[in-house]
């Protein structure tokens, strides 16, 4: 049982023997604002105090009357402030048992298994195979990768899918783009059949020297400008569609080599992402499934066929717009492809819960398709969650919010995001490094940062934390200079820390302190970093409770700026200290390093050993 939960139990008692009438629910058991007012607080007096014309300070005081009773091994007081807040103070065995519990625990420190018996599916960043993927993906991709892990330390069975639409006129276009625009030599004919027998008369990522997908992204962005300004490119870009849909095999060939260009791509960035699914669906696998739902949905007289032969669905009992599920011309929509894909989700992981990563956008669309399904009998809609994010932009010269636009030329790829923090970053480092060190030593520390791949960790570290502190239905504005400092909120300042503490570590083993005092010696004082430390696991069970990945960001902050306050205001390695105290200031610091890097891997960054 957790200390809460103790607290709380131990609360209703004392109410009940205080002849105050409460239930479980009433009791709310919270961390105080300042941390002098002790580890917990109650309001319980100030509630009920109000039900029965009681004053709450009086009925505070009579609580803690009977909480003083009956003791709590950990708790060293129990005090009323204020208006009747019951504030509660814990004591240094309690702090000192903690410690021995994530020096026991490790990497399963923060973990439970309340919900061992659930499997979820978490659906994020689906980029579509007609771009190289962006900022707008990137944030997408971070939440839902950071949710599934916080998923698994409670307990769930995660699963990750994706689906992509890899059909339709975007990828007409795209297809046109590479017939025209990827020609070695403008004579050579815009034909399939003779690129069919001739494909070295056309570019590869590789003859470009670019990335697959950027390699696509370019061809994509000149098919479609062909598109809109002639129309016989637009009259044979449709007939490529047609010709999809009729399976012909010069043009599905020509789709299936450019698309792969592009999973190619998505594959190395989501592989530096350190990304995955575990299903990937594709639209031209899935998009013929949903007339059967929508036949059947008209049959049992859910939906309804309008004069013009498209059929409405009726949701005016969920307080949302109808949609139209299917044409006039009997073609379907994207809703209709989400309604099928849901239900074979269902069919696949008999999942307890099915998550949805995608923009506010869609918010109105995704209600619609969680209540379509349930009138199908494809599962409640308690079942389904959107989870919706801000948008994700640049910050402009003067700090202000710049949304990104493909049209105005502001869209960032991730695989560019990355390598400009990984420069910027480089540069950062070596300005204050040369006051230092000569520069021969600088050139060759720079050189081991490199081959050891902890530049690439630091630039994801300041990348993902950038993304997972600022709270996620927010708009944010992704500013380099922020994410990197090394003294500010950002990844690179905790895996600093973690750093430091593990050179300490490695001093203390040096001169042998290799055995932990996990008792706090008698004289000693809790400090604000013990008082932090105990956090951790209600931190990771909130987060989840709220699909807040900011909490475990904000906490780790907290710990790493309470730990450096300890240190700058202690020397750890005190020879004139006693034994005691010296591994016990170990054993803090030991317990530091270990959550900061349990925390760190729930938001999917890596630590490092040396920065």
């Amino acid at each position: 049982m957790t200390i809460i939960q103790t607290l709380k139990n131990e609360i209703m008692r004392a109410c009940l023997s205080a002849n105050i009438d409460v239930n479980e629910n009433d009791i709310h058991v919270e961390h105080p604002v300042d941390i002098t007012n002790g580890d917990y607080s109650c309001n319980i007096a100030m509630i009920k105090a109000k039900q029965i014309g009681m004053l709450p300070r009086d009925m505070a005081d009579k609580i803690i009357i009977a909480l003083r009773a009956n003791k709590n091994e950990h708790v060293e007081k129990v005090d009323v402030a204020g208006a009747g807040f019951i504030n509660i103070f814990l004591n240094k065995k309690f702090f000192s048992d903690s410690i021995g519990v994530i020096l026991n625990e490790k990497g399963e420190f923060g973990t439970n298994t309340r919900y061992g018996k659930q499997t979820w599916v978490i659906e994020h960043t689906s980029p579509n195979p007609n771009k190289a993927m962006h900022i707008g993906h990137l944030r997408n991709n971070v939440i839902g990768m950071t949710l599934g892990r916080l998923a698994k330390a409670n307990g769930v069975t995660v699963k990750f899918d994706m689906i992509d639409n890899n059909r339709g006129i975007a990828i007409a276009k795209l297809m046109w783009g590479f017939l025209k625009f990827a020609r070695l030599d403008d004579t050579t004919p815009i034909d399939l059949e003779y690129w069919r027998s001739h494909k070295n008369k056309w570019h590869t990522p590789e003859s470009k020297r670019q990335c697959p997908d950027h390699f696509i992204d370019a061809l994509y962005v000149l098919g479609a400008q062909d598109f809109g300004e002639d129309k016989s490119t637009e009259s044979r870009v449709r007939q490529m569609v047609v010709d999809w849909e009729n399976k012909d095999s010069m043009i599905r060939e020509l789709w299936r080599h450019v698309i792969d260009y592009s999973y190619a791509g998505q594959k190395f960035t989501l592989n530096r992402l350190g990304s995955n699914w575990d299903k990937e669906w594709h639209e031209d696998e899935i998009y013929e499934k949903g007339k059967g739902l929508v036949s059947e949905g008209l049959s049992k007289g859910i939906f309804k066929k309008l004069e013009d032969g498209a059929i409405l669905t009726n949701l005016s009992s969920y307080n949302i717009p109808d949609t139209i599920v299917q044409k006039s011309d009997g073609t379907s929509l994207y809703i209709t492809q989400d309604i099928a894909l849901t239900k074979l989700k269902k069919e696949t992981y008999h999942a307890d819960k099915l998550f949805w990563v995608i923009g506010p956008e869609q918010s109105l669309a995704m209600k619609q398709v969680f209540a379509i399904c349930e009138q199908l009998g494809i599962g409640k809609v308690s079942d389904y969650t959107h989870i919706s994010y801000g948008f994700m932009g640049l910050k402009d010269g003067a700090g202000n919010f710049e949304k990104m636009s493909s049209r105005e030329g502001t869209t960032l790829f991730i695989d560019d995001l990355i390598d400009a923090v990984k420069v910027s970053f480089t540069k950062k480092e070596r300005i204050r490094e040369m006051k230092e060190l000569s520069l021969p030593k600088e050139e060759k520390r720079r050189i081991v940062l490199d081959k050891e791949g902890t530049l690439e960790k630091i630039a994801l570290g300041a990348v993902k934390f950038s993304i997972l502190r600022v709270g996620r239905i927010q708009d944010m504005a992704f500013d380099i200079e922020s994410s990197i400092d090394t003294e500010g909120d950002s990844g690179p300042y905790l895996q600093y820390t973690h750093a430091r503490i593990q050179s300490l570590l490695e001093k203390a083993n040096i001169q042998g302190l290799n055995s932990l005092q996990i008792i706090s010696p008698v004289e000693w004082k809790t400090t604000d970093v013990e008082r932090t430390l105990y956090k951790y696991p209600e931190i990771i069970t909130s987060a989840l409770d709220e699909y807040a990945p900011q909490y475990v960001a904000t906490y780790l902050i907290e710990l790493a700026r309470a730990f450096n306050t300890f240190y700058g205001s202690t020397k750890i390695l005190d020879s004139e200290s006693s034994p005691d105290v010296i591994t016990y200031k170990l054993a803090i610091t030991k317990a530091v390093g270990q959550v900061i890097k349990n925390g760190l891997g729930i938001l999917g960054i890596d630590v490092v050993e040396r920065m």
